[in-house]
C-alpha cells in the first residue's frame, strides 16, 4: 500500500552529494519537496536543475555548516537531510586495499561531514545510500552512533534493487532514520517472477548501430567498436562471455588463468532478466556485461539511464553545450536509481502514517 502526505503536510529536503539528481528525483516523485542539492561536479548542474526544479549548489560538503543547509529546509512541517557520499572507498573493488591499511581514506571525511551536519541541524529525517561494503567499516558504526546520540530511530539493510522494481542487480546499503516515529524500509514490491527486466526497460528504443547517435535523442548513442570487438560481439550470447568466442578472437589476457576469473567482461545482457549493475563505464562493451541483448553494440547512454530507472525524458545536458560520453557515463553510473529514491521517500512517508 502506498501512503501520501495528509493535509498538505510538507517534508522539505536537501540532497548532499546530489550528482545528476537520481535520489532527488525519486524523493520528489514520492511527494517530498527537495529544495537544493550540493555537489562538486559542475557538469551535473544542468541535469539537476532542469529536471528537478531545485537549486544546484557547487560546494564541498566538508566545508558546509549547518546554517548553510538549514535555510533550504525552512518552511516545511518536517525536514530531511539526504545523502549518498561517493562510495569508492567501500566498493568491492577497493575493499581489499582498505583492509590492508590503517589510515582512513580521505573520502571517509565525507561521511563524517554528513554526521557533523546531522549534529548541527538535527533534521526530522535522515537517509543515506551507499555500497554494501560500507556496513563493514568503523566509519559506519560512528555514523550510527551519531544517530543514536541525537535520538533517532533508524533502519538499514542491503537492498537488492530488483526487489523494488529496478531493472538491474545492483545491491545497495540503504539507511533511513527518524526523530518523529519508528521507521523502517518498506517491504519488497516485486517477487522474482515479477522483476522488471532489460526488455521492459529498453526494448522500445529505436535501433542504432555501434557508434551511432539517435536523430531525436542525443543521449541514445552507442560507443564505436573496433573491428575485432565487432566480431567478438557477433559471437557473444546473451548472458554469456568471451568464452563463447572462437579461440582466435580471445584476448591473450583471457587465456591466462588469472583472466579466466573474469567471465562477465565482453558479455551481452539478457532480455528477460534485470541487467548487471550499471557503472560509470557502462558504455564500454569490454567493461562488463554491457553488450546489448541482440544488437551488435554496447548499450547506449539512454539505455543505461533507463536501467537506472531515470524517466525517458530526463535531460542530462543542454543540447547547445554537450558533455563528453565519459562525463555522461559517470553521471549516470554514479547516480542513485530514481526508483530507489522513490522507495526511500515512500518509507519515510509511510512512517508518518503509523
Amino acid at each position: 500500500m502506498r501512503f501520501t502526505l495528509k493535509n498538505h503536510t510538507k517534508i522539505k529536503a536537501v540532497d548532499l552529494f546530489c550528482g545528476a539528481g537520481g535520489l532527488t528525483h525519486g524523493l520528489q516523485r514520492s511527494g517530498i519537496s527537495v529544495t537544493a542539492g550540493y555537489d562538486i561536479e559542475e557538469s551535473c548542474r544542468y541535469a539537476y536543475e532542469i529536471n528537478n526544479n531545485a537549486r544546484f549548489i557547487k560546494q564541498d560538503v566538508t566545508h558546509l555548516s549547518g546554517n548553510d543547509v538549514a535555510k533550504y529546509l525552512a518552511g516545511g512541517d518536517y525536514t530531511l537531510l539526504a545523502g549518498c557520499a561517493p562510495c569508492q572507498p567501500f566498493s568491492t573493488y577497493s575493499r581489499a586495499n582498505i583492509k590492508r591499511t590503517t589510515s582512513p581514506d580521505k573520502r571517509w571525511n565525507l561521511l563524517e561531514s554528513f554526521g557533523r551536519l546531522i549534529n548541527e541541524i538535527t533534521p526530522d529525517f535522515v537517509t543515506m545510500e551507499n555500497v554494501p561494503g560500507l556496513a563493514e567499516q568503523g566509519v559506519f558504526n560512528a555514523f550510527l552512533a551519531t544517530l543514536r546520540h541525537n535520538g533517532y530511530s533508524f533502519d538499514y539493510k542491503i537492498v537488492f534493487c530488483p526487489d523494488y522494481g529496478i531493472p538491474q542487480t545492483r545491491k545497495r546499503l540503504v539507511l533511513i532514520a527518524s526523530k518523529v516515529s519508528e521507521i523502517s524500509i518498506i517491504p519488497a514490491t516485486h517477487t522474482a517472477d515479477k522483476y522488471v527486466t532489460v526488455r521492459d526497460a529498453i526494448e522500445h528504443l529505436p535501433r542504432i548501430t555501434a557508434g551511432e547517435k539517435d536523430k531525436v535523442d542525443p543521449i541514445h548513442r552507442s560507443s564505436i567498436l573496433s573491428p575485432i570487438n565487432l566480431k567478438r560481439i557477433q559471437y557473444s550470447k546473451p548472458g554469456g562471455s568471451w568464452l563463447d568466442w572462437p579461440e582466435e578472437l580471445r584476448a591473450s589476457c583471457h587465456k591466462k588463468m588469472t583472466g579466466k576469473t573474469y567471465p562477465s567482461v565482453y558479455g551481452r545482457m539478457t532480455w528477460d532478466e534485470p541487467s548487471p549493475t550499471i557503472t560509470t563505464q557502462c558504455n564500454g562493451y569490454g567493461n562488463g556485461r554491457f553488450g546489448h541483448p541482440v544488437q551488435d553494440r554496447a548499450i547506449s547512454l539512454r539505455e543505461a539511464a533507463l536501467l537506472q530507472s531515470f524517466p525517458l525524458a530526463y535531460k542530462f545536458h543542454d543540447d547547445e553545450n554537450p558533455l563528453s560520453v565519459a562525463t555522461l557515463a559517470k553521471m549516470i553510473g554514479n547516480a542513485v536509481p530514481v526508483k530507489l529514491g522513490e522507495i526511500i521517500g515512500q518509507s519515510i512517508i509511510t512512517s508518518l502514517a503509523k
